[in-house]
This record gives C-alpha cells, structure tokens and sequence, in this order.
C-alpha cells in the first residue's frame, strides 16, 4: 500500500510520502549547504511531511479528492508535528544519561531548531515560551497525541531511512550546529540559534513548495541557470554602455571626468573580500551604474549567485529596473518586487496540502528570489526577516552568497534600524553575502547598540569631501526659519519663479496638503501643465507621468510639478527650481538632488520652507526630523561658518543623524506596546536575561525543559515595518491596452501555477497599498472587489482617479475616459 504525499491534478498520478521527503531532502540540503548548515536543513526536509505515513491521511487525501466540491473540513489531519515529536521524544525524552553533557545539549538544540521549523512548514514559527509563560512550541511536540505514532515512525525507518543511518545524519547536523555557534564567539548564543532556525525554516518551506509545484507541473528538475556566464555577459553589455559615454562631446568636463572616475573606483574595490561597505557617491554622480559595476565585478570574483538592490520606495524600482533591464538587454532575468499581491495568506494551510486548491496554486506559484538580479523595498527585505507567514521567509534563504545593495540607506524607518542591524550582520558573518550601504547621506547605523558591524574603512570613494564639493551645484536657501507658507503663499512664490525659471518642483510632507496644491494652481494657473504625484498611484501610472514630466524637461518646457516625497529618492530628474517643505536634512539633501541635477548651470537653487497647513500628527519621524533640522539651519543663521558653513556638509549630516537617534531612542528597538517589550528582547534576549523565562522559573518553581526560550511567533504577529498595516490591492489603470483591466480579468480564471506566477509578477506595477482608514472609506463606499475566493483585493473602476490615483469615495469618472 502507497502512502501519499500528493495527487497530481491533472492525471491523478501519486507522488509517495518517501519520494517527497527524500526529494525535499535534498533540495533542502543544497541550501543548507549554502552557509555550511547542508544536514541541518535537510534532515528539516526529511521529516516535515513524516505525519503523512498515517491511514487518516491517506483516507483524508483521498476523499479530497473524490469530493473536491467538499473537501475534508479544515484542521481534520495534522501531518507536521510528527517529524518535531520524533525529534523531542530521540532528543528530549528518552535520551540516555550517560552521554556526554555537551553532545546531549547540541543535540537537543538541533531538535528545537529543525522541529520548530518542521511543525510549522504551514504556519510560522512558534513560541518556545509564549507571553502567556506557555510554550507552543511544547504543546505540539510533546503534549499533543498523534494516532498510530509508533506505527507512523517504523513506516519511516523501514521505507526512507534506517534508524542508524537516521542517527548518523543527526550527527552530521549536530558537528555543523557545533561549527556555526564557533563562528563570530563573542556574538549572543539565542541571536545565532534565531536567525539559524529562520534559515533552516526557509530553506524547508522553499524545498517543500519547490518539490510540491515541480510534481504538480510533471518536471524532474528546473534547469539552473548558470549565473557566472549571465553576470559576465551582464558585466561586457555594462561595459560597452560605459565606454560609449567616452564619446559624448562632454566627456571631458571635469564633472563627468570625476563620475568615471568613481565608477573606476567600484571597479577596483570590487576585488575587495565580501563584507559591509559604504558608497557615498553624491547625487547624479552615477550611482546605480556604478553601483552595478561593483555588482557584477565582484559576482563574477566571489562566485555570487543574485545581485539585489533594496530600495525606500517603488518609484525607485520602476526607473532603475528599466534602466538596468535596458543596458543589460534583458528583461527575462530581473524581477521587480513591490509587494505582495496575494494580501490574504492564512495562517495555518495545512488542511490544503495533497490536493491542488486554489490557496495551494497560490502558495506554490514561483515566488523566492531566485532570479539572478532583483529589484524591492526595504518593506520587503525587512518582513523576509522578521514579518509572519510562509511566504516572506521562504526567501531568506536566497539572500546568502549575494550582493546586497542598499539604495537610499538612510530611509531605514526608524523602529526597524537594530532589526535592520542584526540582519546585514547574519548576511556578512554567516551567509557569505557583500552588502553596499548606497546613499548620498551616509546615516549613522553603528551608533546604536544592535550597531552595524560595519568593515573597516568602508568606503569605496577616495577624497570623499573633494568629491562631494565638486558635486555642489544647488544653492539651499532657508525660507522656513522666519516665516511660514500656506498654499495661497507657496502658489505665489511658485509664480514668482517660474517668471524665470521653465521648471518647478514642489515636494510637501503629506498628500493631502499636495493635492489641495495641485487642485489650486489647476484653478489659478493657465498655459503652463501641472502634474502630480504620489503614493495613491500604481507604478505604472507614476511611471506614466514621469515620462511625461521628463519629455517636457528635456525639450525644456515650462512646467510644474507637485509630489510627496515619493520622488526625491533615486529619481533621475532634474528641475530649474526646487521647493522643499521642511523635513529631515536627509529628505532636504534628497529633495535637492532633484534640483539642477545633471549641472547644466552653473548653480540653481533649492527653497526650504515651513508649511502651515501640513499635518504631521501621525508622522512622528518627519515631526523629529523638521525639528533637528531646523534647530540646524537656525545655527547656520547665526553663524554662517557652523557645519563647515553648509546645510549638507558631512559634519552636519553627521550632527543631524546623531541627534535624530537620540531623539527617537526608545524607538530604536521596536518597542511592542501591547507587550511592553522591545522585538529584539522577544527574539534574540538571552536566556538568564529573557523576561518571560524569569517568570516562568517563579511562577511554577521549575527549570524550563528546553534550551530555547524566544518568541518568533509573538515577534512576527507585531511586526509591521509601517505602523500602520497597509493593504495592497491591484488597480484597473492602463492605457489603450488597458493592463490592470486585463490582470484583473485574468485572475479571475482558473489558471496553472505557472500562469499565476506571471499574473502575480505583472500585477506589481499596477498595486497600491490601502492604509486601515482608506480601507475602511472604500468598504463603506463599495469600491472594493475581490478575486481568487477573496485572496486577492482589486479596486473598482470608479475607485480610481486619472489624475490622483485612489479616489475612496468610489466616484470617479476614471473608468469613462475611454468612451
């Protein structure tokens, strides 16, 4: 008799439990093997579906199958905490006393590490100790009854791995256990343990929904592509573009000279060891393209497998992926990821394994990293790590041996920044991965105590200060220290300068006070466009704008532009007049960028002011920010010599961030209000140090009966890189060909996995993420529409605004246009 581990939908052919945990076996241990962990991940794969060697399961698929219209209700069969009580019960329970301490304990760790991965492949993570002073963890392995146990474990030993042979693998994981803890000593026991089993759990879920969609689609293997050839290829295209600029008429003006120059320089510090840099190239020096050199250079030397630039904001995706993707010529091969689409994961799938369900073709469509160069946000990167669920983590494993660059570092939102620590430390010490800190305005990131453990003489740019005064081409003039603006004021200023400017760019704080701006200069301004931008739009809708903006720039028209900040990071726009409203120094130095960008005048100038009218209740981090900077341009008042006698100097950058972090301490951490502890205490506090182990031992009078002690699942259910959770939705925008239309319509069909892989992938450039209040405001005013069995949100048509983007109160006249 076959026992199952799935039934394949379209020809009903079985794959045996002993054919899935053998191949998820070894996929698992080829990631593993990525930072020397090969037998810990495996032996994660080698178990995980154990609970399936059982009649109730088989009983359980097969009547799946034969009522697919009424499946088995949820929860009816548990077949993922068999592997972690076989673990507990070798490793906790019944070993023999007489063993050596220090083997007993490494060994115990391996079953607390591999099981909590193992009863948790359809869930996240669980609780060694819970808030509540119980473990979920315990309640799974050790109390839980599991019918025919016994039975379940001999079928195991007798068919896939004999029980020495099983005990021998145990010992490779527990020498690799021993090996990754001798690494980095002086570093915390419980940070190692927690970022290990994060990978050990990613290394599974990948392997698990790998082996599963491959049985699903009928391939033996997906062909690896060889990504040296790829970079090299990548690495001569780079090449050709680069030297074609030497023959521009303008190559030998002193500033393009010196942009060449920096490029050369990430050329040679490419052949550098792997480890943390910084690259302080200033604004329209070249950065992406320089950055990329590094990339390539160095992937093609240190044998990396992807190269992933981390950006603030998704405008940032649009315009250096396509910059990228054009030189590179190839778009197949660079993955753009905004967000995730599918919004609505659930917290425990279990009951959809074995059978191919709408959820499961979902979870298993290709969604890990594993392109050779991709593009997303810092949102992104951040939740692999720390944000619940299985399909953020399954990606982990894939930020090992890769270049990591990080555009726009200094937007690393404020809570997150030791999370943000700990997790480039793990990449550089024990994922063999080189990380580049990208920005025009380096942040102080080894000033807090989770400090960034940050190369000596990190930075790849000689004679920075040289370089950055040579980069000086816009003049910051303080209009916010002795008055403040309204719209009714700004509009005024913004016609005064176009009397003699062609081109002006307003950025404001928020995208109320924006739009209240656009609207008056519509009401008040004739003959010249304006156009606006913000986060309320899809990508391809801003992307559709820019490219407008940038044609009338280019033919140098008069135009105006009113945007949040979504445009000052990253950008490639330039303006005659730039007008800032008052924020971090940070956001200024960006804002200016935008601002006579490609130098040709010789000085232009950029305008800080105080906007009245702005709201910055709910923005606590801009509210600091304006204050520190504020204080500064009052000092450079005063004495025209502070700071080096400039707004942007390094020494007033370096004042600013300093003060910034003490300002914002006690935020630093990521404070859990609702449990009055900060993230890093409930993931990676010691165990003599953990409060919830202190009450424990004197509440119950006992010693806790595991090594580990740390909450993952708590940490992940309060983690949220944006205050306030946003919800991302997909938009029905698009021009004649009517895109987002189309996606929607689509989704909306029964598809393959592969198809819905597409789907999913083309869906990022038209998504925006709803804030709760804008949820709230659409539900209430039915502009909201699901696909996908409520999966997947999408926006009605009235919903959505041709000038604006979301329009909440569902009353747009968008989806008539083409009438």
């Amino acid at each position: 008799m076959h026992y199952i581990a799935h039934i394949r939908e379209s020809d009903k052919h079985i794959q045996t439990v002993k054919e899935h945990l053998l191949e998820v076996k070894e996929l698992a241990e080829s990631f593993g093997a990525k930072i020397g962990v090969k037998h810990l991940a495996g032996l994660a794969g080698l178990l995980h579906d154990l609970g399936k060697y059982t009649d109730e399961f088989r009983n359980y698929i097969l009547e799946a199958i034969k009522n697919l219209d009424a499946p088995p209700k949820k929860g009816s069969v548990d077949h993922s905490t068999a592997g972690g009580k076989l673990l507990y019960n070798l490793f906790h329970t019944d070993q023999k006393n007489d063993q050596e301490i220090d083997l007993l304990l490494f060994k115990m760790i391996v079953a607390e590490i591999v099981g909590n991965a193992i009863i948790s492949h359809h869930s996240y993570l669980q609780d060694f100790l819970s808030p509540n002073l119980e473990s979920d963890y315990l309640k799974r392995v050790r109390d839980k009854k599991i019918i025919d146990f016994d039975k379940t474990k001999q079928y195991f030993f007798n068919y896939v791995m004999s029980e020495a042979d099983f005990h021998e693998y145990v010992n490779k994981a527990v020498e690799e256990l021993k090996q990754f803890n001798e690494k980095n000593s002086d570093e915390i026991f419980e940070k190692k343990l927690m970022f290990l089993t994060k990978f050990i759990f990613s290394a599974l879920i990948d392997a698990d929904r790998t082996n599963t969609r491959l049985f699903e689609e009928n391939k033996i293997d997906e062909t690896k592509q060889n990504h040296q050839e790829l970079f090299e290829l990548y690495y001569t295209r780079l090449m050709d573009k680069l030297n074609s600029f030497k023959n521009d008429p303008d190559a030998t003006k002193p500033i393009n000279v010196l942009r060449t120059n920096m490029s050369d320089q990430c050329e040679q510090f490419a052949e550098h060891e792997s480890g943390i840099y910084t690259l302080s190239i200033p604004t329209g020096g070249g950065k992406t393209l320089a950055s990329l050199r590094y990339a390539l250079k160095h992937a093609i030397i240190h044998n990396k497998k992807r190269i992933i630039y981390v950006v603030p904001y998704t405008t940032i995706i649009e315009q250096n992926a396509k910059e990228i993707r054009d030189i590179l010529d190839d778009s197949r091969n660079i993955l753009e990821h905004h967000s995730n689409v599918v919004e609505h994961e659930i917290d425990d799938d279990e009951n959809e394994d074995g059978t191919m369900s709408l959820q499961e073709k979902l979870s298993l469509a290709k969604d890990n990293w594993d392109s050779p160069i991709i593009f997303t946000t810092m949102v992104q990167f951040l939740d692999v790590f720390y944000a619940k669920g299985t399909r953020n983590i399954r990606r982990l494993h894939n930020l090992s041996e890769a270049v990591i660059i990080f555009d726009e570092v200094q937007k690393v939102p404020i809570s997150c920044i030791s999370l943000f620590n700990e997790s480039l430390n793990f990449l550089k010490n024990y994922c063999h991965s080189s990380i580049i800190l990208c920005t025009a305005t380096q942040p102080a990131l080894d000033f807090v105590k989770h400090h960034l453990d940050i190369n000596k003489k990190p930075e790849i740019i000689k004679q920075l200060d040289h370089v950055v005064e040579a980069f000086k081409r816009v003049e910051i003039i303080d209009r916010a220290t002795n008055e403040t603006f309204n719209n009714d004021k700004l509009y005024e200023f913004i016609e005064e300068q176009m009397e003699q400017v062609q081109s002006v760019l307003v950025i404001l704080n928020t995208k109320a006070v924006v739009k209240d701006l656009y609207n008056l200069l519509n009401e008040k301004i004739s003959g010249i466009p304006i156009y606006h931008l913000s986060t309320s739009m899809c990508g391809a809708h801003r992307k559709e704008i820019l490219n407008e903006v940038r044609d009338r720039l280019e033919a140098t028209q008069p135009i105006i532009c009113i945007s949040t900040p979504l445009i000052e990071a990253g950008v490639d726009i330039s303006f005659d007049c730039v007008v800032r409203s008052l924020a971090g120094l940070d956001s200024i130095a960006q804002a200016a960028g935008r601002c006579n960008r490609h130098g040709k005048e010789d000085f232009q100038y950029a305008y800080v002011i105080d906007h009245e009218e702005e709201n910055l209740a709910h923005l606590k981090e801009i509210q600091k920010g304006k204050k520190i900077s504020s204080e500064i341009l009052k000092d450079l008042k005063q004495d025209r010599t502070s700071y080096g006698g400039h707004i942007l100097s390094r020494l007033a950058m370096k004042k600013y961030f300093k003060e910034f972090y003490i300002e914002l301490e006690t935020n630093l951490y990521y404070f859990v209000k609702k449990l009055k502890r900060n993230m890093t205490e409930l993931l990676m506090e010691t165990r003599n140090n953990n409060s919830y182990h202190k009450a424990f031992r004197e509440n119950t009078k006992q010693a806790f009966p595991l090594i580990s002690v740390n909450s993952y699942k708590t940490a992940a259910k309060h983690f949220h890189v944006i205050e306030e959770v946003a919800t991302s939705i997909i938009v029905p925008y698009g021009d004649d060909k009517d895109e987002g239309k189309d996606i929607i319509a689509e989704l909306n069909s029964n598809h393959s996995i592969q198809d819905f892989t597409i789907l999913l992938r083309n869906a990022q450039q038209y998504t925006i993420n709803l804030y709760p209040n804008e949820y709230e405001q659409l539900v209430q005013n039915k502009g909201l529409e699901s696909c996908l069995d409520g999966k997947i949100l999408v926006l009605k048509e009235a919903a959505y605004d041709g000038e604006f983007g979301l329009n909440v109160k569902n009353d747009s006249r968008f989806g008539l246009l083409d009438y």
